[in-house]
């Protein structure tokens, strides 16, 4: 009922990417932890501008 060895698929898979190195995990790591930071960070810094502009210009 089965046959061993003599069958074998007519198509091969393609070769696979090489993993990412170590150097190129960790600046993927550092993108990753700036962004997070920035996502917090960036709306208090741009509120605090606007604030400043309108401030200046006399309205706040």
């Amino acid at each position: 009922m089965f046959v061993e060895g003599g069958w074998k698929p007519a198509w091969e898979p393609p070769p696979r990417e090489p993993r990412l190195t170590k150097g190129q995990e960790r600046v993927i790591l550092w993108l990753i932890v700036v962004n997070v930071l920035l996502l917090f960070v960036a709306p208090i810094g741009g509120a605090t501008i606007i604030h400043a502009v309108l401030a200046m210009l006399g309205r706040g």
